[in-house]
């Protein structure tokens, strides 16, 4: 295989500039949304509003865990089956938690569905930024592990 035919093949493997940024932007307003709306309420108390926070601070931490999880195992790169779990879990209890809130919260169900979607749309985009960045730091790796690399270096 040429020098240049396999830069070309890393190149396309990597995330386009447009892709993660429309990955971040989704973050971004999915987390937005769900805050400004949490703080702007008026039916929820303080206790409540945290509820949420706390409960969307856990589900975007499980799900970028559970990414890595997976994509370690994937890799064939240990992993205990006890964090696995533990990632797995999280993630439904955040999932669990906001669904039982919701449900005997004393919101409009189209604000009910509003931090549903929100929540999820958060959730999706965190996980699609996780898997980009491992994306790029395994391309990086290949990089600068390739045997094309390694000779050049010798050579000098």
């Amino acid at each position: 295989m040429k020098q240049s035919d396999f830069y070309q093949q890393i190149h396309e493997l990597k995330p386009t500039t447009a892709f993660t940024v429309a990955a971040w932007a989704v973050l971004v307003i999915g987390v937005a949304a769900f805050l400004v709306g949490i703080v702007r309420v008026d039916t929820l108390a303080l206790s409540e509003k945290g509820f949420y926070v706390a409960v969307l601070a856990l589900g975007l931490y499980a799900a970028i865990s559970l990414q890595k999880t997976v994509r370690d195992k994937a890799e064939g790169l240990p992993v205990s089956q006890m964090y696995w779990t533990i990632s797995w879990a999280a993630l439904a209890l955040a999932i669990v938690l906001l669904i039982i809130g919701l449900y005997h919260s004393e919101l409009q169900l189209n604000e009910k569905g509003f931090y549903g979607l929100a929540f999820t749309q958060s959730l999706f985009a965190i996980i699609v930024i996780q898997k980009n960045v491992r994306d790029v730091q395994k391309i990086n790796e290949l990089l600068e592990n390739t045997p094309m690399r390694s000779s050049s270096n010798h050579d000098e």
